[in-house]
């Protein structure tokens, strides 16, 4: 069974007269990629400005902002490489920390990496996602292609599906879902993975929110 783990804003939902035929929803990109999953965390926050504008804020944005700016953000990451490197000293293997990049935009995401692009639907859906194994106190990241992402069934990891899906709230400004959605390649993998993300599931929406707070940002200019 799914842990659902979602933060709402208030009011998003309105009254619909008896008996009136609901709109017809368009399937979304990650429902596509990951209809199933173990687990799964949504964030939301509504930003001023059109649906196109936000969208274009959403694909240019440097995420590393979110590591900049928070305190809180840096704390869960140094805390999280502190643990890492000491799982490794008592298992005796190797820590390797990979160098952080110089910036992190979906615009500049490939389709063949880690981190990888996996599909547009401009200006209502973009979605992006890694294959790896992220428990355990050591991350490791496989290289794949967005095309093969959601096929993936090597033991042993985990897939991780992100997406940002945006709707018009009414005049001028914009609705912004932030979701991640994790599915383990076999039942082992599964075990470990939810004993990383019980404790975990809180502080990854921190990250989130900060994350959406840098969109809101890119979108107002700042």
């Amino acid at each position: 069974m799914a842990i659902q783990d979602e933060t709402a804003s208030p009011g998003l939902s309105a009254a619909r007269p008896t008996g009136a035929t609901p709109p017809a929803v368009a399937p979304m990109l990650i429902d596509e990629l990951m209809p199933a999953y173990d687990a799964v965390r949504s964030e939301h926050r509504i930003i001023a400005g059109d649906i196109a504008t936000v969208y274009d804020a959403a694909r240019r944005s440097d995420f590393l902002r979110a590591w900049r700016e928070s305190a809180a953000v840096r704390v869960l990451f140094a805390v999280r490489g502190l643990g890492e490197r000491a799982i490794s000293l008592i298992a005796r293997r190797e820590h390797r920390e990979p160098p952080p990049p110089d910036s992190l935009r979906l615009a500049d995401l490939p389709t063949h990496g880690d981190w990888v692009l996996l599909g547009e639907d401009p200006p209502r859906e973009i979605a992006f996602g890694v294959v790896g194994r992220f428990w355990a106190g050591e991350t490791v990241w496989k290289t794949i292609d967005a095309a093969d992402f959601a096929r993936f069934a090597e033991p042993g990891f985990g897939r991780i599906a992100c997406n940002f899906s945006l709707r018009s709230y009414g005049a001028g400004r914009t609705l912004v879902t932030y979701e991640c959605r994790t599915l383990a390649t076999d039942e082992r993998a599964r075990r470990g993975f939810m004993r990383y993300w019980r404790p975990l599931a809180p502080f990854i929406g921190l990250v989130m929110r900060s994350q959406l707070r840098v969109i809101e940002g890119e979108a107002g200019g700042r």
